[in-house]
C-alpha cells in the first residue's frame, strides 16, 4: 500500500497515517504546543515537529482524518483495477 511520507532534513521520515493526521489536525485547529505534537508523533524535538508542519501540504493538514483515509483507499482501489 502506498503511504504518504514526509522526509525531514535530518533524514527522518514521518509516515502520514490516520493517527498522525489526527495529531497534526489537532495542532492546527487548537492551541496545541509543538512539544505535544512532537511527543505524539515520536519526534525528537519541537524543531522536528515545526519542520513537519512546514513541509506537509496544507490541504492534507486540514483534511479530516476519516475523509483522508476514505479518499486514499478509494484511489488505491481504483488503481488496483
Amino acid at each position: 500500500m502506498s503511504e504518504l511520507v514526509i522526509k525531514l532534513s535530518n533524514g527522518k521520515e514521518v509516515k502520514i497515517d490516520k493517527t498522525a493526521l489526527e495529531s497534526i489536525n489537532r495542532y492546527i485547529r487548537f492551541e496545541v504546543p509543538l512539544e505535544t505534537l512532537a511527543k505524539e508523533l515520536n519526534l525528537e524535538s519541537w524543531e522536528e515537529a515545526y519542520e513537519l508542519v512546514k513541509k506537509i501540504p496544507a490541504w492534507i493538514a486540514w483534511t479530516p482524518p476519516s475523509f483522508f483515509d476514505y479518499e486514499k483507499n478509494r484511489l488505491l482501489s481504483k488503481f488496483k483495477k
